[in-house]
């Protein structure tokens, strides 16, 4: 039989080994630390913002170098060849015979300078585009630890819960053996039959067994708070701090649209909002400020004749040069447009999407004050609910004692305690649950967190 007792004997080696209970505090405090999915959400800020320095680089000139060393014939011919990628390029004189038997050196290095000084805004809104999603990361990592938050803390109320039932369970299990002790007595004295022996027994065992499932239902809710803070199950320890009292109101905000998920929304459509304000600034000329400095070698002469040995292996022959290159696409507008259009969609879908958010979290916020209500309500009642169900096990004790009464009445009278005292300590568990439903549907942990230690 698992009994609490033995819950108590592990709590107690715990602390001797240095493992503290775990205030709610705590437990929030160590799940947004060690949590996998907040360490995503962060590595994703860091990501966002390393693309903001790559959307800033384009400000910088782009320097380029080439170093080419080849051996090749030398046979060129008039004539145009379109652009492709296939075959090479090559330069000089037309030969008057093919001369695919002879072969020379060839060599190249250079390098090419070249900067936008002016782009119409394009980059800038580029940089934009990127600090939108940096933001729109950031109120991820808020909405993601928002929530693992909110879930932690529920289930460290879990935990609590399941171990005010545990107690309650082994107070009527006491009960049960205290009453076997009175039944015995009186079967002895042949004042009762030995009938209520064996029924008192069997009300022990469905006591015992509450008892272990209410020791099952403590192991779940620590694998669930272990999942939270990286630990094994046996090594949680938790601190009730003032959750056994009914909590005090609070204020809590009620703008639905500072909701954490509201927020990210929000930050979703001014990132698309940011790239449909590029894609304006991208059908303009893009001008190039180009500066080049090369050389070349050849073993080749324009005569025909070719140079034997390493000659053309190094460059030899020096070019510079400086220039603007302008480009404008002219027939891309369509496609912008197609573009933009894409883009105006996607908001407002997205707007949509944030009108339902607010719409979903204004009725949890309505949900939440009417389950606080009510929860308060069945706190404030369960107490007399308990009172009278004490006096009246006390009631039918006596009155089987007296002979007046059978144990069926007291049975039922004790299961109606030990049901009572359940419903009790669950009552004011419930109300901080209740508690926590309304802070997590106004979108602020911290107010709860606070009266749960003060």
């Amino acid at each position: 039989m698992i009994k609490l007792r033995a819950v108590v004997a592990i709590s107690v080696c715990s602390a001797a080994l240095g493992q503290q209970p775990l205030t709610i505090g705590q437990t929030v405090e160590q799940a947004l630390a060690h949590y996998p999915s907040v360490r995503a959400s962060t590595e994703q800020v860091s990501a966002a913002a390393s693309a903001i320095n790559l959307a800033r680089t384009s400000y910088l000139p782009r320097v380029d170098f080439a170093v080419q060393a080849n051996r090749a014939t030398r046979n060129n011919v008039f004539g145009l060849m379109l652009p492709q990628s296939v075959i090479p390029s090559i330069s000089g004189p037309v030969l008057p015979h093919d001369t695919l038997g002879s072969n020379v050196w060839g060599s190249a290095a250079g390098v090419l300078v070249s900067w936008e000084p002016f782009d119409f805004g394009l980059r800038l809104a580029n940089v934009r585009v990127a600090e939108a999603g940096r933001r729109r990361a950031e109120t991820a990592v808020v909405r993601t630890k928002f929530e693992v938050g909110a879930a932690a803390a529920d289930a460290f109320l879990t935990l609590l819960a399941a171990q005010q039932t545990a107690l309650a369970a082994q107070a009527g299990v006491e009960r049960s053996r205290v009453l076997i002790s009175v039944v015995e007595a009186l079967v002895k004295g042949e004042l009762r039959p030995g009938a209520d022996l064996s029924r008192n027994r069997a009300e022990l065992a469905v006591a015992e067994t509450q008892v272990i499932q209410a020791q099952e239902a403590i192991e779940i809710a620590k694998a669930s708070v272990a999942q939270f803070l990286d630990a094994a199950p046996s090594t949680i320890t938790v601190q009730p701090e003032r959750l056994l009292e009914t909590p005090p109101a609070i204020e809590l905000p009620q703008n639905a649209r500072q909701n954490p998920v509201a927020l990210e929304q929000t930050a979703v459509i001014e990132e698309i909002e940011a790239r449909r304000k590029a894609l304006e600034r991208s059908y303009f000329p893009r001008f190039q400020l180009q500066a080049a400095t090369y050389a070349r070698g050849t073993g080749a002469l324009p005569d025909g004749r070719t140079l034997g040995g390493i000659n053309g292996l190094g460059p030899n022959i020096h070019n510079w040069g400086l220039g603007m290159t302008v480009t404008f696409p002219a027939l891309e507008l369509p496609a912008l447009h197609a573009r933009s259009d894409i883009e105006s969609a996607r908001q407002r879908a997205e707007q949509a999407r944030l009108d339902e958010i607010v719409r979903e979290v204004n009725a949890n916020l309505q949900r939440a004050r009417a389950q606080m209500e009510g929860a308060r309500r069945v706190a404030q009642n369960t107490p007399v609910h308990l009172e009278a169900a004490r006096e009246t096990e006390k009631q039918a004790l006596a009155r089987y004692r007296a002979g007046l009464g059978t144990l069926v009445e007291v049975a039922e009278a004790q299961r109606l305690v030990t049901q009572a005292e359940i419903d009790d300590s669950l009552a004011r568990l419930n109300t901080w649950r209740a508690l926590l439903r309304l802070a997590a549907a106004s979108g602020d942990l911290d107010p709860f967190l606070q009266r749960a230690r003060q």
